[in-house]
């Protein structure tokens, strides 16, 4: 064998393995990946049935309560039209509040409530400097 030909070899050695290097990337990437439905594409069955979705929309007003335990909160997350009640047992991020948009994580229960694992605030877009003290 060459030089040429052991150059050759090399390359397509290293291409090979860059290759599945970048499928398994991709594999734990897709797999990772959890894209949120609204409250209306849960209701209309889009959602899965037996497995975790994310579940995204704005926190109903009025709708926010704690129980005694600090640790318990209800509330329901809407869209233009449709509004699904969800279940969290857990710190919540301090952005959640009524009025904003969230995205839960966790599943829907045979009630029709959905049972969060997780609890993602977005904050407000709008952002305002902390005044100056001059």
């Amino acid at each position: 064998m060459d030089n040429g030909e052991r150059r050759q070899q090399r390359a397509l050695i290293i291409v090979a393995l860059v290759l599945a290097v970048v499928a398994l990337l991709l594999t734990a990437l897709n797999s990772s990946i959890a894209f949120y439905y609204a409250p209306a594409e849960v209701l209309a069955g889009k959602a899965p049935r037996d497995e975790a979705f994310r579940l995204g929309g704005r926190v109903k007003n009025g709708s926010l309560t704690r129980e005694a335990d600090g640790l318990t909160l209800r509330f329901v997350l809407a869209d233009d039209s449709h509004e699904i009640e969800v279940f969290f047992r857990g710190i919540p991020p301090d952005l959640l509040r009524e009025g904003h948009e969230a995205v839960v994580q966790g599943r829907m229960s045979e009630e029709g409530i959905f049972v969060a694992t997780e609890v993602l605030a977005k904050h407000d877009e709008n952002y305002l400097p902390a005044e100056s003290g001059r």
